[in-house]
């Protein structure tokens, strides 16, 4: 069963999941076709399966006052499991830091950084990510413009109707 292929009502509850984790499980039934009772069974199999990781909000960070966003490159000095542990644990307590992807190429992390403005950007910088062990360079691309946000992730290769 867990690597059965979902069909189109899973991936109808996927889709509409992705466009309002809030729904009740009455309204989500009503919106992909079944009756309430199976349409919690069919949305507990996908969490079973690990296909619904959680549910959240999603937050205006303009409307929380964070109107800077910079996408951060960071190169360790060398990368050994010490240097490497030391700067994720680091990473984990800074509020300001969104993400972090581990990279491939030229850099070793991307960070996702969240701040009020420049002048706590800059702050943040020089204070926090500088002194971070293991840290030999950053490079900072600012965010001018979002284009879409955040997209529901696609699901048509999952179907058996392919």
């Amino acid at each position: 069963m867990p690597n059965e292929p979902l069909d189109a009502v899973d991936l109808k509850i996927l889709a509409a999941l992705q466009e309002d984790s809030g729904l009740s499980n009455v309204d989500l039934a009503a919106k992909v076709g079944l009756s309430p009772s199976p349409c919690l069974r069919r949305v507990k199999m996908l969490e079973g399966r690990g296909l619904i990781a959680g549910y959240r909000a999603v937050v205006d960070r303009k409307a929380l006052g964070l109107g800077v966003r910079a996408f951060v490159e960071v190169k360790l000095e060398r990368q050994s499991e010490e240097v490497t542990n030391k700067f994720l644990a680091s990473i984990q307590g800074l509020p300001e830091v969104a993400c972090c992807y581990l990279m491939t190429g030229g850099l070793d992390y991307l960070l996702d950084v969240v701040a009020t403005d420049l002048e706590a950007y800059g702050e943040f910088t020089t204070a926090k990510l500088i002194g971070l062990p293991g840290v030999k360079e950053i490079r900072s691309s600012f965010v001018l413009k979002e284009i879409g946000g955040a997209k529901a992730l696609p699901t048509a290769h999952l179907t058996s109707d392919r």
